[in-house]
C-alpha cells in the first residue's frame, strides 16, 4: 500500500501548486491513497465546501485538519456529511465532524486519524490516550495512518515512539517547515516530524511577510493574509508494505 501525504496546503498558491505538481509527481511515483492537510486551504484559515471539492478533483482522497478547523464557518455546511474530511479526534467535548475515516483501497482498509498535540496548542484531551482508544477500536483495519498536528517537536517524536509498531505511519503537521528526519522507527512505524507546507515561497509560513514582521516587531494586531506567487509543494511518499518513506519538495511557478 503506497501513500502520498501533502503537507499543510496554504491558500490559493498552495492549491495551485497541488494542481500543477501532482500530475508531475504521479509520473515519477505511484500511490494508492493521497492525503493532504487542508486546514489552511481557504486563505490560510480553514476550508470551504468549494475548496474541498477543488482539492478532491485534483486526486486527493482524504483531507485532514488541525487547530484552524473552525476558522472558516462554511465548514459547518458540510463537515457532518463529508466522510473524506477528518478533524482532530481529541477535542475535549463533542464537536461536529469525525476524528478518523476508513478508506478501502486494493482490498485493504486504511484508517486515517487526525490528532492534535497539547504543548503550545489549544487545550485538548490527551492525544496519547485518544490514540490508544482509536487504535484499539480500529484493529480490524490493515493500516493505521496518523496526522499528528502539533507544535513541539519533542511531543511529535514522543507520540510517534508511543504508537511505534501500532500505527503504520505518523506524520507531523502544523509547523510548516519540512524536517529532515524521515525514518523507520524500531518497531515498524514510518515517521517524519513535519511534512512541511504547500504554499507561497516568498512568505512566512505561507502568509504575507510584512504583516508578520509588523506583528513581531510592534506586538500590535495585524491581519495575516495568505501570500501569492511561486509556491513549493512539500510531501512524503510512503510504501507501507515495504516500510519506505521519501521526503519530497518541489517548486511551481
Amino acid at each position: 500500500m503506497k501513500v502520498l501525504f501533502i503537507g499543510d496546503i496554504v491558500g490559493r498558491s498552495g492549491r495551485r501548486a497541488v494542481a500543477s505538481l501532482l500530475p508531475e509527481l504521479a509520473n515519477e511515483y505511484s500511490w494508492d491513497l493521497c492525503i493532504a492537510n487542508a486546514e489552511n486551504a481557504a486563505g490560510g484559515r480553514g476550508i470551504t465546501p468549494a475548496i474541498a471539492e477543488e482539492l478532491l478533483a485534483y486526486g486527493i482522497d482524504v483531507l485532514t485538519m488541525g487547530n484552524h478547523t473552525w476558522d472558516n464557518k462554511d465548514i459547518f455546511q458540510f463537515i457532518d456529511s463529508a466522510p473524506y474530511l477528518v478533524r482532530p479526534a481529541n477535542y475535549p467535548i463533542e464537536v461536529p465532524g469525525q476524528g478518523y475515516t476508513v478508506v478501502e483501497k486494493k482490498g485493504k482498509k486504511i484508517a486515517v486519524l487526525n490528532l492534535s498535540g497539547q504543548v503550545f496548542m489549544d487545550p485538548m484531551d490527551c492525544p496519547f490516550a485518544k490514540a490508544d482508544q482509536l487504535i484499539s477500536s480500529l484493529s480490524h483495519c490493515d493500516h493505521i495512518f496518523i496526522d499528528f498536528h502539533a507544535e513541539a517537536t519533542a511531543e511529535k517524536v514522543g507520540f510517534a515512539r508511543y504508537v511505534d509498531g501500532r500505527a503504520a505511519a505518523v506524520v507531523g503537521t502544523h509547523t510548516h517547515i519540512q524536517t529532515a528526519d524521515e525514518q523507520l522507527l524500531p518497531r515498524g512505524t514510518l515517521y517524519i516530524t513535519d511534512v512541511g507546507a504547500t504554499g507561497a515561497i516568498d512568505s512566512v509560513l505561507g502568509m504575507e511577510v510584512e504583516p508578520v514582521l509588523k506583528r513581531l516587531t510592534t506586538k500590535m494586531p495585524q491581519r495575516f493574509v495568505a501570500a501569492r506567487g511561486p509556491a513549493m509543494l512539500c510531501a512524503v511518499w510512503m510504501d507501507l508494505a515495504e516500510k519506505k518513506i521519501s521526503r519530497l519538495a518541489l517548486t511551481a511557478e
